[in-house]
């Protein structure tokens, strides 16, 4: 099939993968088979993030569907336990008599940890998409396509992917009584999973996401259907950034400010009362998130001001024992984006370790940094090229900033003559003219790049309608490995700025097509952008001021009137 054709037109029955070409699938199939039949106890043990936790949600649906009673759902406490199966946690599910346990986004890494299961008579299937270290865990079955003799075609898919395919596996082997195709209801939670861990959205995955926006648009989940209700989201027309921005943050903030079992139980929820509890609680729990991560932003911004004035170094490292490792991937996002240069910032966990997290300001590479540092630098790191964790001991934390930012100046002194060299990770874009033009041959083992908003196409106002907004969305979902498509407008005179929102924290430009009709631009959290404060001066419209405007196109359902409107990436402002 040409390529283009079936990019445009994902078929779940043709481009869906055979589930026993993962490695170890089809004896994991048969180790759960075998549980299920001598009624031994199982214990799910997910990571606790919008994978992980969606992961456990689909086993769990598919053990009641099959009315498999014996199970528990283990979820580690982000800052008491950190992240993947740790022993205490085995031990205790031993006490339980669990037999066997099946990890869902995690385990690839727990040597200690699946050695001490086996030592306590319990068998473990890591299900996971991380990279596999030397030597493997010594698990009954290992399920992970980045193993490098598993011959899976795709090597892209999410955690809670490689869930779903084992659970594929299994209904190969046993349906249980399910009809065929019943599987194809627990999308839902897989394209919540894929749109949330960041995966680009090609190959395998854009069947996920494509199919799974469409079950989620008329999934009978009560949690989620409260949760939507709640923050105003028509199910029928739900998309990939309404999962992305409002149902993700939410998932996570369980895990970040409390226990992660509440967003597990706000998508498991069978009854209209927990739903709406949990839909309460993970709304109220991301509001105290939120806040939070401010107050830490204006204290990292008033620490850099004190120390370091307008000469801030090449790399930010800041760190306090009393900050929370689990918020501080937000807060090194948002300095990286203001400050344009790498941040790390690092903070003590429940167990007195001292944990970070670092983000890329979208060109240099945080992993290769942390590669680049002093070998002792750390005790772990890992992570890809725009966000990383690490942990570092006691002694070395003194010497993190000086490290890094020797790390920054090695990297630079190796990069130096390659500027304006093309990148591997050019693949990821489609390229657009006009509408809609060739897609080129996709590699799914690229690495792909989300730094740069690319300009596909110079357009003029006249030409936003519906019909190109239906031919742009033929592309969708969007998403790393396949961006919106970016237009740039010229020359283009605003009627009306204003300010809207609780906070007054957004922003909507409004322009004229040639015969009258308005086209609205829409700038969230607009307000902290550098051109905000010139548009928004009252004399600026009086000066008949132009503006040359960067946006993708979309489509508003806002108190469900629809309206194809723009969403602002950049604007240029006349002096």
């Amino acid at each position: 099939m040409d390529i283009a054709e079936k990019f445009l037109n994902p078929d779940y029955e043709k481009d869906i993968h055979d589930p026993f070409l993962l490695k170890d699938a089809e004896k994991a199939g048969k180790r759960i088979i075998k549980a299920i039949e001598n009624k031994e106890k199982i214990a799910v043990y997910a990571d606790y993030d919008a994978d992980g936790i969606p992961g456990a949600s689909i086993m769990n649906d598919f053990l009641t569907r099959i009315n498999y009673k014996n199970f528990i759902v283990y979820i580690p406490h982000r800052h008491n336990e950190g992240f993947g199966l740790n022993v205490e946690a085995v031990k205790e599910l031993a006490d339980q008599e669990v037999k066997l346990i099946i990890t869902i986004d995690c385990g690839i890494t727990d040597v200690v940890a699946v050695e001490k299961a086996n030592e306590l008579g319990v068998d473990v299937i890591i299900t996971d998409h991380h990279e596999p270290p030397t030597p493997l865990p010594p698990a009954f079955a290992i399920v992970d396509h980045k193993q490098s003799d598993c011959n899976y075609p795709d090597k892209n898919i999410c955690g809670s992917g490689v869930a779903f395919k084992l659970i594929q596996a299994i209904l190969k082997l046993n349906r249980f009584g399910l009809k065929d195709g019943h599987e194809k209801w627990l999308l839902d939670l897989v394209g919540i999973a894929t749109l949330s861990d960041m995966v680009p959205l090609v190959g395998e995955n854009r069947i996920f996401a494509y199919y799974g926006l469409s079950v989620l648009r008329k999934s009978p989940r009560k949690g989620l259907m409260q949760l939507l209700r709640k923050l105003k989201i028509d199910q029928r027309y739900l998309n990939e950034d309404d999962v992305a921005f409002m149902i993700t943050p939410r998932i996570n903030a369980a895990s970040r400010m409390g226990l992660p079992m509440d967003a597990y139980n706000l998508l498991t929820a069978d009854n209209d009362i927990d739903a709406h509890k949990y839909a309460d609680l993970l709304d109220k729990i991301n509001n105290e998130r939120k806040g939070v991560v401010a107050s830490l932003v204006k204290e990292v911004k008033r620490t850099l001001e004190e120390r370091y004035g307008d000469e801030v170094p090449a790399v930010i490292v800041l760190g306090n024992p009393e900050w929370r490792p689990s918020l501080l991937g937000l807060v090194a996002n948002t300095c990286a984006e203001e400050y344009d240069r790498p941040a790390f910032f690092w903070g003590r966990d429940g167990g007195n370790v001292i944990k970070g997290s670092c983000r890329s300001e979208g060109k240099t590479s945080v992993v290769e940094l942390m590669r680049a540092s002093v070998s002792e630098t750390f005790l772990q790191f890992g992570g890809h090229k725009h966000s990383g964790g690490f942990a570092v001991s006691n002694e070395e934390i003194h010497f993190l900033e000086k490290r890094l930012n020797e790390g920054a100046t090695l990297l630079r002194s190796q990069e130096a003559g390659f500027e304006g060299q093309k990148s591997k990770d050019d693949c990821s874009k489609i390229e657009l003219e006009k509408i809609v033009g060739q897609i080129p041959e996709i590699d799914l083992h690229a690495e792909f790049d989300t730094s740069e908003n690319i300009i596909d196409s110079e357009i003029t106002l006249d030409e936003v309608d519906k019909v190109l907004f239906g031919e742009i969305n033929r592309l969708a979902p969007f998403g790393v490995g396949n961006p919106k498509p970016i237009f740039l407008f010229r020359n283009l005179q605003p009627v009306s700025v204003r300010k809207f929102g609780k906070g007054n924290d957004h922003i909507e430009i409004v322009f004229k097509k040639k015969f009258g009709e308005k086209v609205s631009a829409i700038a969230f959290f607009g307000v902290k952008e550098k051109w905000a404060n010139k548009i928004l001066e009252d004399d600026y419209n009086k000066t008949a001021g132009k503006i040359d405007l960067i946006a993708s196109i979309e489509k508003s359902m806002f108190r469900g009137r629809p309206e194809i409107r723009l969403r602002v990436v950049d604007v240029v402002a006349e002096v």
